[in-house]
């Protein structure tokens, strides 16, 4: 039995998320609102809220978890050319939190991986937005002459990055924000990011499962330092990107779980 919370109730233990086995692998709870204060401590603990319509807030803790470390992020043969041609082409740019509120309301109508709808309700594009305008959920951004072509919003805290959704309106577009976001974090020190649940498009860019428990205790660390503020993004910051210049002088940056 899932337990419903109300308002001011504290979320139940990840250990009592429903097993693999269940009709609903990694649920938690059910209820509550999405105020920025829950979801904070629904994230720091590694929980997050996914519903449909005419649902109420669905909060879940899936395990194992989907995890892309920084690292191990994989830039085929096109995408690198695909990079490269866009570093090069005027008018080509990333930009981060200049559109928050157009890139949440593109995800919200492209579908996840072998679904037919969007779990991106009004509730949830609300609760993002003013989460984003407290300083916790961004967008990063892939502009071609002036126009927004794709790109993904995601959660930060502390020196933990959560993914929630992407979208393209031009091909590799939602590809070349991720990239990006992986060279933003390879700069500032950030090793994981989190991708929920696993997909075969996230495993083709080197994401792989990790038990809860060691999520988790990455999760503790990652979240106990200072908020990361600079959420910008430089030229420069392609250079830590190592499928794009020389491994041997490529940033080092230590290896996640």
């Amino acid at each position: 039995m899932v337990p419903w919370i109300d308002t001011h109730d504290p979320l139940p233990c990840t250990s009592q998320a429903l097993g693999p086995d269940s009709d609903a692998p990694g649920l938690l709870a059910a209820g509550g609102d999405l105020s920025n204060a829950r979801l904070a401590e629904a994230y720091r603990r590694g929980i997050f809220p996914w519903f449909g319509a005419g649902q109420p807030v669905l909060w879940w803790s899936p395990s194992p978890r989907m995890v892309l470390p920084v690292q191990a992020f994989k830039v085929s043969r096109s995408l690198r050319k695909t990079l490269r041609r866009f570093m090069a082409t005027p008018g080509c740019e990333i930009r981060i939190d200049s559109a928050f509120a157009q890139v949440i309301h593109a995800c919200s109508t492209t579908p996840r991986e072998g679904q037919s709808g969007t779990w991106i309700v009004p509730a949830m594009v609300q609760a993002y937005t003013a989460w984003h305008q407290a300083g916790q959920a961004h967008s990063v951004e892939t502009w071609i002459d002036g126009v927004l072509a794709g790109g993904l919003y995601c959660v930060g805290i502390g020196h933990m990055v959560f993914g929630e959704s992407m979208f393209a309106h031009r091909t590799d577009a939602s590809k070349i924000a991720l990239a990006a976001l992986v060279a933003w974090c390879r700069r500032h020190g950030v090793t994981l990011i989190d991708c929920q649940q696993n997909t075969g498009h996230l495993a083709s860019l080197g994401a792989h499962e990790t038990p809860r428990a060691v999520f988790e205790q990455h999760l503790a660390e990652a979240t106990s330092l200072p908020d990361l503020r600079d959420w910008t993004y430089h030229r420069s910051t392609w250079a830590y990107l190592p499928q794009l210049v020389d491994e041997q002088t490529a940033p080092e940056a230590s290896t996640p779980p």
